[in-house]
């Protein structure tokens, strides 16, 4: 090989080098909303804040949920953008009741139409409940460019999500105890009693205090309880849809990129629990957000927006 071929080769693998997707900035992303189509619909979106430093991509919680819980990192769009979207089905994009739509796989595809359609080329991944392990899936498929994994009140496994709450129920009253194991054992879940402990549950392990609106959050967006139902269950406690033996917590293992896992002092999402899941990742870190229960942005939005910062400046500042 004589030295201009070598000179040749050196000039393409720079020139490689620098378009290389670790290379190239964000596009400016502008403070507003869109639509992306996919398999079965159009998926809204939401950009709070603008500029081209790495954004936070946010997978809300359900299935069937939607993200405005989301609103509450719009102190965080003051230094990036935050992105949120809602789930096909959910929310303020095209709902349906198309149960070959309901897999994870298509859920998934959802998250990389809007990276795609934002041309994202670095950024940081959150998830809370359902939406972390969507987040893991998304990050097994596709974890060019994520510089971080935010895991906020997390969900990886059916097993370990209802041995936990088993563990919670257990610790409830005896006459609210009653009504949920008579239930499970009629699978009569439709009843005033069941629905009085799920309410009651909820108001320990799910969200403690009253629900934040803001002002953001301007336009009814309904949550989806028929996906809800179809891939949960009637409760938080009781799984019964088509995720009742999903377990994909081992894949923690294959994550290197850093990650956060957060989940609140009275999370349904147990600290113990989610502690043990956060040390199957390397030089991760786990953070309880007091005084919160599973709605953690809601129950205590400071602490977790603390954490997500503190997580993030210490990648960028490495």
């Amino acid at each position: 090989m004589n030295n201009y071929s070598v000179i040749l080769i050196v000039f393409f693998i720079l020139i490689w080098g620098c378009n290389s997707p670790q290379n190239q900035k964000n596009p400016y992303l502008h403070h507003g909303e869109g639509y992306v189509e996919v398999n079965g619909g159009k998926i809204w979106y939401a950009i709070l804040g603008e500029g081209d430093q790495p954004p936070i991509l946010c997978l809300h919680g359900g299935p069937g949920g939607n993200s405005a819980s989301y609103y509450n990192l719009s102190e965080l769009s003051k230094e990036r953008p935050i992105i949120m979207f809602d789930q096909l089905g959910t929310g303020r994009s095209d709902h349906h009741q198309d149960t070959s739509l309901l897999k994870v796989d298509l859920f998934v595809e959802q998250v990389e139409a809007v990276k795609s359609e934002l041309k994202l080329n670095e950024y940081y991944l959150t998830g809370g409940s359902w939406g972390a392990a969507l987040a893991l899936e998304y990050y097994e498929a596709h974890p060019e460019g994520i510089k971080g994994i935010i895991f906020n009140s997390p969900y990886f496994s059916t097993p370990i999500w209802t041995e936990d709450a088993d563990k919670l129920v257990a610790a409830l009253p005896d006459s609210i105890k009653a009504a949920i194991y008579e239930a499970e054992r009629d699978s009569l879940f439709n009843t005033p009693a069941y629905d009085a402990a799920n309410t009651y549950f909820a108001s320990l392990h799910g969200r403690r205090k009253e629900k934040i609106k803001h002002a953001y959050d301007t336009i009814d967006s309904k949550r989806n309880t028929f996906i809800y139902n179809y891939m949960w269950g009637p409760s938080e406690f009781t799984a019964t849809g088509t995720l009742r033996n999903y377990d994909n917590h081992q894949s923690l293992k294959k994550v290197n990129v850093p990650a956060l896992f957060t989940t609140g002092e009275f999370d349904e999402a147990r600290p113990e629990t989610v502690e043990k899941l956060s040390k199957l990742v390397p030089d991760s870190k786990f953070v309880v957000i007091p005084d919160a229960g599973h709605s953690t942005l809601n129950d205590n939005g400071k602490a977790v927006r603390i954490a997500i910062k503190e997580f993030i400046n210490n990648i960028e500042n490495e």
